[in-house]
């Protein structure tokens, strides 16, 4: 068997740019953001360490929000617009049911669920669904909050200025969550990082493997 034929392509080329672009602009937002957190914290008992802030203060901290929030923001859209446009997205992330969802959560929590290679199971499907709607709702809130003004009536939705501001925090800490899960995931089972980078996976490399793989 050649090199080809025991290769399957998995990402195309505009979602590994779109991830790694991501990945990059999401942790220098997070960073830039709790440098802005700590100016007025939304909870007083929580404080983020200097070296896990970037501004090094409050006026340095907004301007790389801002800055990385554009690059985020178009990368998103076009990310939206290709995948709508040429049928990832609908065929990489649905259909997914809640029936689908514990029946492979129950696998995975049993350490049976198998990793078929360029299919994502529907934990995978769901862990992802989840964190883009979590993407949406920190770029709405924090619109809420840069213009409380002029999107008013987006910051009514989360109950005002200072739920906008709850809103933020949350979704950004569920976020962290996601990337600590993915981290430790992609440590465990470290092949699934190649095809992020070359887009290409081995067959024979996941065929006799069972993962807990979700993210």
């Amino acid at each position: 068997m050649s090199n080809l034929d025991d290769k399957i392509k998995i990402h195309p080329l505009y979602v590994r740019i779109f991830h790694w672009i991501n990945a990059v602009a999401m942790v220098l937002m997070i960073m830039s953001g709790w440098q802005i957190y700590n100016a007025a914290p939304v909870f007083e008992a929580i404080e983020f360490p200097d070296y896990l802030t970037l501004g090094g203060w409050l006026g340095g901290g907004i301007q790389f929000h801002f800055a990385v929030m554009w690059v985020f923001v178009t990368n998103l859209l076009i990310y939206f617009f290709v995948s709508i446009l040429t049928g990832h997205f609908k065929h990489s992330m649905f259909p997914v049911t809640p029936m689908s969802i514990l029946n492979d959560l129950g696998k995975a929590l049993r350490g049976k669920l198998p990793h078929t290679v360029g299919t994502y199971n529907s934990v995978q499907k769901i862990s992802y669904i989840g964190v883009i709607i979590l993407m949406l709702l920190v770029l709405l809130s924090g619109l809420a909050i840069w213009k409380s003004v002029q999107f008013q009536t987006i910051g009514m939705l989360f109950g005002g200025y200072d739920g906008a501001r709850v809103v933020h925090f949350v979704c950004m800490s569920l976020i962290c969550a996601f990337i600590v899960m993915h981290l430790v995931l992609v440590a465990i089972v470290p092949s699934t990082l190649i095809p992020m980078i070359t887009g290409w996976a081995r067959k024979s490399a996941h065929a006799d493997k069972e993962t807990n793989h979700v993210a």
